[in-house]
């Protein structure tokens, strides 16, 4: 009696847990645009942003100022996209539980369980911006504003272009080289992938790429894996390498390396092509 009791009594808990998911993830897509007129700055880089004399997240970026706030970013990319990556997992036989969006703990104490949720959220603008943050609270709605927040504050830009040997058709869909990243016993190494082949990487990388506007690429991996945050925190790690590897302004000719945004005179000069194809 005693054992189906537990077992009723996780069944329900884990009922509520999706629940939980559910409703969060919903939240997150049908959250509401950013307001700039009734944001308050409270730094001097915040004032400058809604006084409109800083327009482009780029010139932040390109002086290696640090973002502390993340209406900075609210007001300087209109259209971010956000996504919440599956780190955890539900109680199942053999690890097959269903793959949730925040990785759940808990601690034992006299008083009892107390639980805390983690949440790895990604936000990018799929034109040479991403950024990722990890949250961590006792409860789930907490960890996920705390993830979005850090996300933006960790915000950086990109180099993309056409870096593979079999296609050359100097337009910004791949990375303009291999890089690496690594992060524990993690290790990935992203590789330029002529256009058309799409992302050939694991599922929650994927998200990442997407989010940051590549499109075609390759990939290899070693270690564990099937650690997920070791595996996003190494893949972000090589899109870091990607703006701190040294290129001379020949390869960027050759290569067509646009760094961050993609102007309007290249996407159209990428159609003109196509279409002479």
């Amino acid at each position: 009696m005693t054992d189906n009791n537990t077992e009723d009594k996780n069944n329900i808990a884990e009922k509520k847990v999706d629940n939980v998911e559910k409703q969060i993830v919903k939240e997150t897509k049908e959250k509401q645009g950013f307001d700039k007129v009734s944001w308050k700055p409270k730094t001097s880089m915040g004032k400058k942003v809604k006084n409109d004399e800083i327009t482009d997240i780029d010139e932040i970026l390109d002086r290696g100022l640090k973002i502390l706030e993340e209406g900075i970013v609210d007001s300087l990319i209109q259209n971010i996209n956000t996504e919440l990556l599956l780190i955890g997992q539900s109680k199942g036989k053999f690890g097959g539980g269903q793959r949730r969006i925040f990785k759940q703990t808990q601690k034992k104490t006299q008083e009892g369980n107390k639980p805390h949720f983690a949440i790895y959220a990604c936000v990018g603008d799929n034109n040479g911006h991403i950024g990722l943050g990890y949250g961590k609270s006792k409860e789930t709605v907490p960890a996920r504003e705390k993830a979005l927040r850090r996300a933006k504050l960790n915000i950086i830009k990109l180099r993309r272009g056409c870096g593979s040997w079999q296609c050359g058709c100097k337009m910004p869909h791949t990375i303009p080289f291999a890089v690496k990243g690594k992060c524990g016993s993690c290790t990935i190494e992203l590789i330029p992938a002529p256009k058309g082949t799409g992302l050939c990487i694991e599922s929650e990388c994927q998200k990442i790429l997407k989010l940051a506007g590549i499109k075609d690429v390759w990939s290899k991996t070693k270690g564990q894996t099937k650690t997920k945050i070791n595996l996003i925190s190494a893949c972000f790690d090589a899109l870091k390498n990607l703006i701190r590897v040294k290129a001379g302004s020949r390869y960027f000719e050759e290569l067509g390396i646009i760094e961050g945004k993609t102007t309007e005179k290249v996407e159209e000069d990428g159609k003109d092509s196509d279409n002479q194809s």
